[in-house]
């Protein structure tokens, strides 16, 4: 059988509003905890506690998230910022008219 190749190159990773997303997902676990709680009584007559439970994990998770994907894009604006900054720090060294200086030749001497 032969190795699969792909076709065509792997589209760009999408960025999206990461943050808001993070913060409704743990949002919703955390009210599905809630809304299970009254019937914790009928989920362990079931066997089924463990559901109240990924929820609570799931909200605790979510936390952790938040903070990560906080800390995240905050380091992706300060990277933006400092490539920004260098980017117009080059632009404003850069010769005007768009005249380039070349580099001085050494001289040579006359003299054996």
């Amino acid at each position: 059988m032969a190795k699969w190749t792909p076709k065509h190159e792997a589209p760009e990773p999408l960025e999206g509003p990461v943050v808001p997303t993070i913060i409704g997902g743990t949002i919703l676990w955390f009210v599905l905890f809630v809304v299970q709680l009254p019937f914790y009584g009928w989920y362990e007559d079931h066997g089924h506690t463990w559901w109240v439970w990924t929820c609570l994990a799931g909200a605790g998770l979510g936390l952790i998230g938040i903070w990560y994907v906080k800390k995240r894009d905050t380091a992706i604006k300060r990277d933006a910022a400092r490539q920004a900054e260098t980017d117009a720090r080059a632009a404003s060294d850069a010769p005007v008219g768009g005249a380039t200086v070349e580099p001085a030749k050494p001289v040579e001497s006359e003299t054996p």
